[in-house]
């Protein structure tokens, strides 16, 4: 039986976060849905499962995925009937569970406020809306990857056996829903080794606890029910197909994606900035310090397997697709960004010690954090609300050529829809949120630069 006094008090706490939360549910049902080859692909990969019991597709008989997303999706369609529609709002559901995942992350890293921005940077960002309103198995993993880990960082402070076999869990089904779940391993790895455990018969008995989950469901799906081997689920047809011949790869794909279509130069400039502050104060920040360069490291290993996938394997689809291939790198942009929150007010507390001409560079520098991460915000809800009433969205791999991923939007919300009323209240909850949060520091940051 639940303690009603502890929820009431739970709820009470998270408020600010619960207002945001709402607002970007309703900004994130007020666009889309969004469809592709992708989508039409999955969406009859989970309609044969209810029919056939397998996540057969004309063209590849059993989809060259991990299933579980598959059967989940066709657990709805099950019980709701087979539509796109149906299957989208399901999708929407993992993507809201990934800003809530996003916020326990921030808050059990950083602090309650980074948590809280870390939320709405990542729920209001058109690369996340736009996935979260596709019949795409991305929004799935994501949500489980950030699951897996944060139910293994808290088995790491905790030391717990326990929270290991659950945390294994997750990224067993994460990892069977998407193979991108695996760059999750880096960040605890580094968070485990950074514990410095020290008793051997408990390091092994969590690295198995953590490990038998992914290894029996990757036997029992590649081995025992499709009879490929286990090393086939490495296979995959975005391996086989090759950047053509008349199309010269630009390297800088990756940064274009990001800057013209991910997340904005507002965002990279806000990114590069936080890392600045904090590796520049690092006695200030040391209890931080690893958290940026546990972001910053995962950050860079996403975006460079997909740069390898292309210049190193010349591969098309990974060129194409930086949409999907970085979409784990989203939520730590997010959080390094938010933190500028917890890293602005120090610098102004830092700043009233110091003599003249360091306080008013240090003034700047806390001001010059709270512009970029206002900033960052502002622009993806310009951004959101900019692309909701376009019928197609073109993510170029190169700019001025036109070549890259296309989604369709066939039912886009126009200016007078009562959907474009929800977002605007969206938008309007979600900043009230932020605002509610931060009202104390806000007060103080004004009237007496005394936070």
């Amino acid at each position: 039986m639940f303690d009603k006094v502890y929820i009431k008090k739970l709820v009470i706490e998270n408020s600010p976060f619960l207002i945001v939360l709402i607002g970007i549910a309703l900004v994130t049902f007020s666009i889309g849905p969004y469809q592709n080859y992708d989508t039409d692909l999955e969406f009859e990969a989970a309609s044969n499962v209810v029919k056939t019991g397998m996540p057969f597709v004309k063209e590849f008989g059993v989809i060259n995925q991990p299933p579980l997303g598959f059967y989940t999706e066709a657990l709805l369609f099950k019980a709701f009937g087979f539509s796109v529609n149906v299957g989208t709002a399901f999708v929407t559901l993992f993507g809201l569970g990934s800003v809530v995942a996003v916020y326990l992350l921030g808050k059990e890293l950083y602090g309650k406020s980074t948590g809280l921005f870390a939320a709405a940077l990542f729920g209001l960002c058109p690369w996340q809306l736009i996935l979260s309103r596709s019949f795409l198995i991305d929004a799935q993993c994501l949500f489980l990857s950030l699951l897996c880990l944060y139910v293994g960082i808290l088995a790491i402070k905790k030391n717990s056996t326990n929270l290991t076999l659950v945390a294994g869990v997750l990224f067993a089904a994460a990892a069977m829903t998407k193979l991108y779940a695996v760059f999750m391993l880096l960040p605890l790895l580094v968070l485990y080794l950074y514990s410095k455990p020290k008793n051997v018969k408990r390091i092994a008995t969590q690295l198995a606890f953590f490990i038998v989950p992914i290894v029996v469901s990757a036997l029992v799906w590649y081995q025992f029910v499709l009879g490929t081997g286990i090393l086939s689920i490495f296979g995959h047809h975005d391996f086989n197909s090759k950047i053509p011949a008349g199309v010269v790869p630009s390297y800088f794909f990756v940064l274009t994606f990001l800057n013209d279509y991910g997340i904005g130069f507002l965002f990279i400039i806000a990114t590069v900035f936080s890392l600045l502050v904090c590796f520049s104060f690092r006695k200030q920040f040391a209890k931080i310090l690893i958290f940026d360069i546990i972001c910053l490291a995962i950050i860079i290993v996403i975006l460079g397997v997909n740069l390898f996938l292309v210049a190193g394997l010349n591969l098309n689809v990974p060129y194409i697709s930086a949409l999907k291939y970085d979409y784990q790198a989203l939520p730590f942009f997010c959080l390094i960004v938010a933190s500028l929150t917890f890293k602005s007010i120090s610098l102004f507390k830092l700043a009233k010690a110091e003599a003249k001409l360091k306080r008013t560079l240090l003034y700047l520098a806390a001001f010059s954090g709270v512009f970029l991460l206002v900033g960052s915000l502002l622009f993806n809800i310009a951004y959101a609300h900019g692309i909701t009433s376009l019928n197609y969205l073109f993510f170029r791999a190169q700019r001025y050529v036109n070549y890259g991923f296309g989604l369709f939007n066939y039912t886009p919300t126009s200016i007078d829809s009562p959907l474009m009323f929800l977002q605007y209240l969206g938008f309007v909850l979600a900043l009230s949120g932020l605002v509610l949060a931060s009202r104390h520091k806000l007060r103080y940051f004004f009237k007496r630069g005394n936070v």
